[in-house]
């Protein structure tokens, strides 16, 4: 009966009228999974008025977009979306199922496995497919980071994965690429819904954003203690940076958990990377490998972090650091008091 299945869908999460960047990222992943299967890639939209984004799906990769336009799909809730997803699923029946790895996308992704009976592998961060076998490969990092698992689901469909944001490439979108739009309807009506969305408050405190930052400086716990992590801070007000840490360094109290990147903390792309004091372990660098240029500094030659360094520097960082900040407080006096990364 798996040979029924075929085609890779991805979930395309909406919001206020937007298409998430998970789902963008996805739709460059399933792409690739599409072509290696010789299938189509298809985008999954619903929502209420949300038809208009089906042509912003083609051009980001999708062959086919299903949509299910509905009032009682205009804000999310597990128990409709869960119902037009299935209705979906089990009239298409897809073999490779992604959904972005957000608070929606995992509430969903793991009501649709339970109800259709099938796996589903959790914040995935690597996408592979072996061809003969038809099999997703879903790694991830396991036992505290210190592995990568690659889980394989090879008795049901469809094989379905939550993708953490950021450790995937959008496709540069293509507003010429053609594909068809499938208009399906759910015959769900607000009053059969258990339950009621009354109010939505959005939240305006400012927080800080590590996934958005251009440059970033992170620092380990080779800066000694709190007292050394200081130099992080004064390096990346010279240079306009936002400031990171591992988690030893949220850990031990240095910095909030909000600004740590990793496995457990924020996913991040800038386009400069500063890992200072890093050995380099595989919950923090499947949080950071992806940055457009990665410059290390460890006094370890020998540290997993040059393996996925652009430039590395050996040397103590808090001997480094102070002549860092002195050359480019010099440049910014020549420049004017900015610095560019153009």
């Amino acid at each position: 009966m798996m040979e029924e299945y075929r085609g890779v869908w991805v979930f395309i999460e909406e919001n206020d009228g937007a298409i998430e960047g998970v789902s963008l990222e996805l739709l460059g992943a399933g792409r690739k999974l599409a072509e290696k299967l010789e299938v189509p890639l298809s985008g999954i939209l619903l929502g209420h008025e949300v038809t208009k984004l089906a042509k912003e799906v083609i051009s980001y990769g999708a062959d086919k977009v299903y949509v299910i336009d509905n009032p009682v799909l205009k804000d999310y809730r597990t128990e409709s979306y869960m119902k037009g997803v299935i209705k979906l699923a089990e009239t298409y029946k897809p073999e490779i199922f992604l959904y972005g790895a957000t608070p929606n996308g995992k509430d969903l992704a793991s009501a649709v496995a339970t109800d259709l009976s099938t796996g589903l592998t959790a914040d995935t961060t690597m996408l592979d497919v072996d061809i003969d076998k038809r099999l997703l490969e879903a790694s991830r990092p396991a036992f505290g980071g210190n592995i990568m698992a690659t889980i394989l689901c090879k008795k049901h469909r469809p094989q379905m994965a939550t993708v953490r944001p950021k450790v995937m490439k959008a496709l540069e979108p293509d507003s010429n690429r053609q594909g068809s739009i499938i208009e399906e309807t759910l015959n769900l009506k607000e009053e059969d819904m258990r339950t009621k969305v009354l109010k939505i408050v959005k939240e305006l405190t400012k927080k800080t954003n590590l996934a958005e930052a251009h440059v970033i400086v992170c620092g380990g716990k080779g800066l000694g203690d709190i007292h050394g992590f200081q130099l992080i801070h004064e390096f990346a007000d010279t240079i306009g940076a936002s400031v990171g840490g591992t988690r030893d360094v949220v850990e031990a109290g240095w910095l909030p958990h909000e600004f740590q990147v990793g496995q457990t903390g924020e996913t991040v792309t800038p386009k400069i990377y500063f890992a200072i004091g890093i050995s380099g372990a595989i919950q923090h660098v499947v949080g950071m490998k992806n940055s457009e240029l990665i410059i290390a500094i460890n006094k370890d030659p020998g540290a997993p972090i040059f393996e996925v360094a652009t430039y590395g520097i050996v040397g103590d960082a808090l001997e480094i650091l102070p002549k860092l900040i002195q050359q480019f407080k010099e440049m910014k006096t020549e420049k004017g008091g900015e610095i560019s990364y153009a």
